[in-house]
């Protein structure tokens, strides 16, 4: 099936997929309906319309060009979905930055990206974006805006900061930028706009990288449109549902997921510019919730909130029966779940995926077909040569939302002479054509000639109520090749398990192989957390192996000591 074909299917209504005629589309067909809530405002859909079409009028006037690099520092607020609209209007590359990012890793971020324009807001919880900025770059302290020349950051001509009730040196108000773009006659930015095209570069996302520079993926304007309209049919969205999202817009997740799927829809986008768990739970009740987009820890947060029980959270129906704040708030559910599905920020969210309404048992252990426009390949990991079903392999893919490319990359060094990436991921293939993922290829633990998917071991954790956290690690052993650790963190230190329990809890769901050598307890402060408040394994493994080498352990008949 080829491209257009395929984003047919998933939008019909659409005459392409651009940001522009996206908008266009949402405010045409929701027009009076509430789109946004940010903090007691409320905006329509034509509203929104108006206030992104102003802001890509003030880009035409800031000199932004088709193709040019706009960067986006904003938290999750009214002004990151008009940014986002209006880049896409003038046909330039959107780069949403991260709000978790260091001053280290944004600067690297606004120089790799070649970005032109930054907008962003002066500072975000702990976070001063601009004094740091300031600070980095001294010649944004003086001249004219508009006259910017930082060799740090050569190809950066203007910098936009909302909040400002007056410009600091080159630093524009978001005022001034308004004001400027009321010389832009509509018809022109309608000239312009005309001129985009799904298959233009539009998103540069880079990832978080938690060992090395975060990656730079390059999309394409369908990209983020089509995997959201297929969100919004998958999750069974309507104009009715008002949807609450913890994601952080700068990801992938949260642009298709919480962003083009709710208003695909004609729902109510309720934003909090960063995740509080109290104040979620205040919003939910208040605003009459009904979908809820949160990762397991923010929603575990959640439902450890004491204000859960006096809390009305009945509207909630759109959340997995199964998670946290399910649990403890007794919300009534079906199998309402979003598992069942398999993708990456290369992809831009889902690649392949189940039916919503399949078996939850189905949904919890395999990754659906791909989806129309969609190309799946099992490869050997060494040879690169395509496997028999069922038999396990790397996962290479290739789609009409698959990345243009890495920015500043050679397309050789990514892809295979067949045009497919391979994603470094595990998997296999069933006799029913269903892709079956079992975990990063680079995280699998080989033991005593056997591999052992981390995933599998910390699944059979999920409902076990003394640990917080656990998760499985290999560290070199010279019998083994590696020995399975489990990194864990306990619930309640004042009624402590043991390693024993802990380990006679896994031997009846796990084959004896895989069940842990050694349990490890750690305390909360001693990992290393990313920026999405994933644990980061290699601290983490490398802490493992110093405990052991420091207790003198011995793991089958190998005693750890000190490296020398």
């Amino acid at each position: 099936m080829d491209g257009e074909r395929a984003a047919l299917e998933v939008g019909e209504h659409l005459a392409s997929l651009t940001p522009g005629s996206f908008l266009a589309s949402i405010a045409r067909r929701h027009a009076e309906r509430e789109a946004l809530v940010f903090e007691g405002r409320r905006w329509r859909y034509r509203e929104l319309e108006a206030g992104s079409r102003q802001l890509a009028r003030a880009l035409v006037a800031a000199g932004v060009v088709k193709g040019a690099r706009v960067a986006v520092l904003l938290g999750s607020r009214p002004e990151w979905v008009s940014a986002f609209f209006a880049v896409g209007l003038v046909g330039g590359v959107f780069v949403p930055l991260s709000t978790f990012a260091a001053p280290e890793e944004l600067g690297y971020v606004l120089r790799h990206s070649d970005a032109s324009l930054l907008l962003l807001q002066p500072g975000l919880l702990s976070h001063r974006y601009l004094a740091g900025l300031v600070a980095s770059h001294p010649e944004l302290a003086a001249g004219e805006p508009g006259q910017l020349r930082c060799p740090a950051l050569p190809h950066l001509r203007r910098v936009v900061a909302t909040e400002l009730a007056e410009r600091v040196g080159q630093i524009e108000t978001w005022a001034e930028l308004l004001e400027r773009g009321r010389g832009v006659p509509e018809p022109l930015l309608d000239a312009v706009a005309a001129e985009a095209a799904p298959s233009d570069d539009g998103i540069l996302i880079y990832t978080s990288g938690t060992t090395a520079r975060p990656k730079a993926v390059l999309h394409r304007q369908r990209a983020a449109l089509v995997n959201g309209l297929r969100f919004a049919r998958w999750m069974g969205l309507g104009p009715e549902d008002r949807v609450l999202s913890a994601q952080p817009f700068f990801w992938t997740a949260g642009i298709t997921m919480s962003v083009v799927a709710t208003l695909e829809a004609g729902a109510c986008l309720v934003l909090q510019e960063s995740f509080e768990p109290e104040g979620a739970l205040e919003l939910i009740e208040r605003e009459r919730v009904t979908a809820l987009h949160a990762w397991a820890h923010q929603q575990r947060a959640m439902a450890e909130h004491p204000s859960v029980p006096t809390r009305d959270l009945s509207t909630l129906v759109r959340i997995d029966p199964q998670s946290p704040l399910a649990r403890r708030a007794r919300l009534a559910g079906a199998s309402w779940g979003l598992q069942g599905s398999y993708g990456l920020s290369e992809t831009f969210t889902i690649f392949s995926t189940l039916p919503a309404d399949a078996p939850l048992a189905l949904r919890q252990q395999a990754n659906g077909r791909p989806l129309p426009g969609n190309q799946l390949r099992i490869v050997d990991p060494e040879s690169g040569r395509e496997v028999p079903a069922g038999q396990p392999g790397e996962i290479a893919v290739k789609g009409i939302t698959l990345m243009r490319g890495y920015h500043k990359r050679e397309p050789e060094t990514f892809l295979d002479a067949d045009g497919f990436f391979r994603t470094g991921d595990a998997g296999f293939v069933d006799a029913d054509g269903i892709l079956h993922w079992t975990g990063r290829l680079s995280n699998m633990i080989k033991t005593g000639g056997a591999n052992v998917s981390p995933l599998e071991v910390e699944g059979a954790l999920i409902d076990y109520e003394p640990l917080k956290l656990g998760l499985a690690v290999g560290v070199p052993h010279p019998l083994l090749d590696e020995a399975v650790v489990l990194c864990a963190v306990r619930r309640d230190d004042s009624r402590p398990v043991t390693e024993e329990q802990v380990r006679t809890h896994l031997r009846g769901r796990l084959a004896s192989y895989k069940v842990p050598r050694r349990v490890l307890f750690f305390r909360s402060e001693e990992l290393a957390f990313t920026g999405n408040q994933k644990v980061q394994l290699a601290p983490l493994r490398e802490k493992a192996l110093a405990r052991l080498e420091a207790e003198g352990a011995e793991i089958a008949g190998h005693v750890y000591g000190a490296r020398g």
